[in-house]
Formats: structure tokens, C-alpha cells, sequence
């Protein structure tokens, strides 16, 4: 398949880090800050839901107090996460890891923050240590895809995802990280393909709807990339994803015009 020239500053540009960010897992709504992971929101599937100011607030105190307590760390990180404050969740994360170096699940919670500021050399180290082959975790086998990804080993990171997928069969956040990592190497229809499965599965996880809506959406089919990323979601949802999709293919310099979708949709 032949792509375009402004494709190519597309796959280079903060739409692609976006969308694999959201490899850190899933969400069910979109069109808050794109992480990764793309929505395509950064938000890990595993963290707890994003907590009130004033309970982050009291965890930051009691880390304070006594930054040695790995599980307080770790919820107080993930909550800074959730929270879009990622500098200071990967220092908290790095402080507790020091604190506690054998922490596994604090060492996937920092590895994930690495993952979230580009450090994605150090992410993929720090992931490495937090399981083991003995006992291998999926969700941080797809995270290190997503690291691989971004430092251009496609091929390798491609392995990790076998390697979840084998864990969990046809689970959606590692399908969806799969198909943007054909993305990253140009090749939509098997993209496509990937993210199809991902979506059939997981029709309901707001980033596997993003990333199908994307990819169809970078290969000219705009009509049939908008109804994916409105379909069975509220009309505030729906239109909060359509108004994403068109910024993620602006910066392929395709605006709302040029791409033809058209604008909300009035009942």
C-alpha cells in the first residue's frame, strides 16, 4: 500500500505517542488529556478511579509522613496518574521504588509512569524487573510493548504482545496495542485487521473505539471512522470522541473539513 506524504508526519507526530500511551490500559470514556497509550486516555486499567482533590491531598500528606508505607505510594502515584500530574507521580513512584526496590507492583506502577513522561528506555528496564519469566504479568508484558514501540523495535515489541496474548487470548488493551503498533509501521490494513478483533471484543473500551475510529479514519473512510467512534455511547460522549478523532487527524493535516465528517449531529 502506498501512504501518502503527510501520512508519514502523521506517524511521527504526538497522535501515535498519544494513542500507544493508552496502551497502559483501558478506559470507557474518552476525549480526556491523551496520554497514551490514545483518549486514548492514559489511565492504567488496573488504578483505582480518579479520586477527589482532597483525598489525593491526605495521600500526599501520609507519603510525606512516611514515604516507606508501599501501599500508600502506590495509590497516592497511581492517583497522581489518574490526576494528569505525571512528573510528580513518576518522582513519588521513583521515591517509593528506592524505598522498597523489590516492590514489583511499585516497580510496574513507576515503569507505567516512565512510560507516561517518554522514558521509555528506563520504563522498559524498570518493567523488566517488576515480574518475573516464572511468572509473567500480561498487563506489563503489553506496557513493555508499548515501550518497544516507541523506541522504533517493532518487531520485538510485537513478541511482548504474543507473549500477553498467550497469557490472555484476544484480550482487547493488548490487541489494541498491537494494531497501533502496526500503525507506527505504516501498515493500516493489518492495523485494521488487529483492531477490528480488538474492538469485537472489547466494543465498549473507549480507547479500542478511538484507535479503530483513527485507523479508519488515516485511510480515507471517514464517514464509516465516525459512526464507530459515536456508536451506543450518550450524544455528550459521542460527540466528545468525533471532536477527538478530527484532532487527532488534524495533526495529520487533515482538518474537519478536508477529512469530511461532518460536524455534530442535531436530534
Amino acid at each position: 500500500m502506498r501512504h501518502p506524504s503527510h501520512l508519514a508526519r502523521y506517524f511521527g507526530s504526538a497522535a501515535v505517542v498519544a494513542t500507544l500511551a493508552a496502551g497502559l490500559g483501558g478506559c470507557q470514556t474518552t476525549a480526556r488529556s491523551p496520554d497514551i497509550t490514545g483518549s486514548l486516555d492514559a489511565r492504567a486499567e488496573a488504578d483505582p478511579a480518579i479520586l477527589p482533590r482532597g483525598e489525593i491531598d491526605t495521600l500526599g500528606e501520609r507519603f510525606r509522613a512516611n514515604p516507606r508505607d508501599a501501599a500508600n505510594a502506590l495509590r497516592y502515584g497511581q492517583a497522581l496518574r489518574q490526576n494528569g500530574q505525571r512528573e510528580q507521580a513518576a518522582a513519588v513512584l521513583e521515591q517509593a521504588t528506592l524505598a522498597s526496590p523489590g516492590n514489583k507492583p511499585l516497580l510496574g506502577a513507576y515503569g507505567r509512569a516512565l512510560v507516561d513522561n517518554g522514558n521509555f528506555q528506563r520504563a522498559f528496564d524498570t518493567l523488566a524487573r517488576a515480574h518475573t519469566p516464572a511468572n509473567p504479568d500480561w498487563r506489563i508484558l503489553s506496557v513493555q510493548g508499548t515501550a518497544l514501540d516507541q523506541l522504533g523495535r517493532h518487531d520485538e515489541a510485537r513478541r511482548y504482545y504474543a507473549s500477553a496474548l498467550k497469557i490472555m487470548p484476544e484480550e482487547p488493551s493488548v490487541l489494541s496495542n498491537l494494531g497501533m503498533s502496526y500503525v507506527l509501521s505504516k501498515n493500516l490494513p493489518q492495523a485494521e485487521a488487529v483492531l477490528r478483533r480488538a474492538y469485537q471484543r472489547g466494543g465498549s473500551d473507549g480507547r479500542v473505539r478511538q484507535n479503530l475510529g483513527l485507523v479508519i479514519g488515516l485511510q480515507g473512510r471517514f464517514a464509516e471512522a465516525e459512526a464507530i467512534v459515536r456508536a451506543d455511547l450518550p450524544p455528550d460522549q459521542a460527540e466528545a470522541n468525533v471532536a477527538y478523532l478530527k484532532q487527532m487527524l488534524n495533526q495529520d493535516g487533515r482538518g474537519p473539513r478536508a477529512t469530511g465528517m461532518s460536524g455534530p449531529s442535531r436530534s
